[in-house]
């Protein structure tokens, strides 16, 4: 990520000083959390905050598994200009009548988690005494995409969604955005009517390839699919054009008043949210829906890859250290974790793994390079799912067992949201490039499952916590070496 000067710079060495002067008695980790859309970010969160709270069975969190956290609590809201995560009433929504996932996430929300812990260490001991603030910050995966555009022109910007645009399987769904676009004359005048049809289409092709779960790099600007109270704005009444190569925007022209708009929208939704929360992370976690990416195709998983890496561009990354922190907090470690694991049989676990690294192995090298820790994991953060063998025409089948969400359908198979079915969702390949060359193209069968079913909310939290797949090992890599 290029920045725009030393105003910049400034800003975000001020942030980090006065972080950094607020943890010294009382330490604490900025964890930044997102997703692209529906990788399960809200259930992440809450599955995390559930298990830290009521003691859940996490055996590979070493502070936890060998009895050193003494106590967890939720604290007051520590930013009055963030709003709280809602995890009660997520909470409420997994374990009510009628159990549901929760909503998922619209805009930027804040928790903060403190633990007190036996502390190992002299120094922790004596400053601190055993405690650390998890401040977990909440945002939506379409504000990640939006970081690339700090350092695009409108020009390269509108040259590479209209180029995505017109490849299969986005170009299926754009052809009323592409129709009219046609019409469009950027040299010509400024027209509002035509900006606000333009902008109008293509909101529309965006919303439609995400609800198609066509995969994501040309979902950017993300504010165009959550739009708030900046509905119907300047600052999103911009659009891509097919504008000429080498020339510059004529004055007064339809050209000029969206590259207006787009560097508005940069400077005044995108800038701020960089410089403001995002460059303040010390730990990042990104939830992926790599199953959906492979049963939709190569190029699915090719745009995922080329979306990461871009992604992974804008995080300010380094090695952790007291003077780094203090002038210039960068993010010394990123979680890649492909989400919805309970879908597949555990054989397959190590596989979705092994594939999640290999997506994202060209940004990690790189990354290495400038001191952070990057790792990749497959995991559900709440299990919805258990296993079985089921034996059908003299073959044993390793299927995964739960209630599917009513409408959800296998082939002829249609499901109530009340009875369970067995699943055989089909095993990953062993070797991770065939997810890249086509050979595995929609080889999985896969239902939405309902939350699995539990007690509720107050019984839950006396008795237990939900079953996870390997969140304890996220949370030993994001947050495991802070327990000294």
């Amino acid at each position: 990520m290029k920045f725009s000067g030393i105003f910049d710079e400034t800003r975000i060495a001020f942030g980090s000083m006065a972080d950094a002067a607020s943890g010294i008695v009382s330490p604490k980790v900025r964890l930044g959390v997102t997703g692209l859309s529906r990788a399960g970010k809200t259930v992440f969160i809450t599955a995390l905050v559930h298990n830290l709270l009521h003691g859940g069975r996490l055996p590979l969190f070493n502070a936890s598994a060998e009895g050193r956290i003494t106590r967890t609590y939720l604290e007051p809201q520590p930013n009055d200009a963030l709003p709280r995560f809602a995890y009660e009433d997520h909470i409420e929504a997994l374990t009510g009548k009628d159990r549901r996932w929760p909503e998922s996430t619209r805009r930027m929300s804040q928790l903060r988690l403190t633990i007190e812990y036996n502390a190992e260490s002299l120094i922790s001991r004596t400053t601190h005494g055993g405690r650390l603030h998890i401040d977990i910050i909440d945002y939506p995966g379409e504000w990640l995409l939006d970081l690339p555009l700090l350092d695009q022109t409108y020009e390269a910007w509108s040259a590479d969604v209209l180029s995505a645009s017109r490849k299969p399987p986005r170009s299926h769904h754009a052809n009323e955005w592409h129709t009219h676009l046609q019409t469009l004359k950027p040299l010509d005048d400024a027209d509002e009517a035509d900006a606000r049809m333009a902008a109008h289409l293509f909101t529309g092709f965006l919303a439609t390839i995400r609800e198609a779960s066509v995969q994501p790099s040309t979902l950017a600007p993300g504010r165009f699919l959550m739009a708030g109270d900046l509905e119907g704005s300047p600052l999103l009444t911009f659009a891509p054009l097919d504008v000429p190569t080498g020339e510059r925007a004529p004055a007064g022209s339809l050209w000029a008043m969206m590259e207006r708009r787009y560097q508005s929208y940069v400077d005044r939704i995108a800038r701020p949210f960089f410089y403001d929360h995002f460059a303040r992370l010390d730990r990042q976690i990104v939830l992926v829906d790599v199953l959906n990416a492979l049963n939709t195709g190569p190029e699915a998983v090719a745009d995922l890859k080329a979306a990461l890496t871009k992604v992974l561009g804008c995080f300010r990354l380094g090695g952790a250290g007291r003077l780094t922190g203090l002038f210039a907090r960068k993010i010394d470690r990123i979680l890649f974790a492909a989400t919805k694991a309970d879908l597949l049989h555990h054989d397959s676990h190590d596989r979705l793994e092994n594939i999640m690294a290999e997506i994202v192995a060209d940004a990690s090298g790189r990354a290495e390079i400038a001191g952070a820790r990057i790792d990749a994991a497959a995991l559900a953060a709440i299990r919805a799912t258990r296993e079985a063998i089921v034996s059908q025409n003299g073959e044993d089948l390793p299927c995964i067992i739960g209630i599917p969400k009513a409408g959800e359908a296998i082939g002829k198979d249609k499901f109530d949201g009340i009875a369970e079915a067995a699943i055989f969702p089909g095993d990953l390949p062993d070797d991770a490039t065939a997810a890249f060359d086509g050979s595995f193209t929609g080889a999985l069968k896969f239902a939405r499952f309902r939350p699995p079913e539990t007690a509720p909310a107050k019984a839950l939290q006396a008795h237990g916590c939900f079953p996870q797949i390997r969140l304890d090992r996220a949370l030993e890599f994001l947050i495991g070496d802070q327990f000294a």
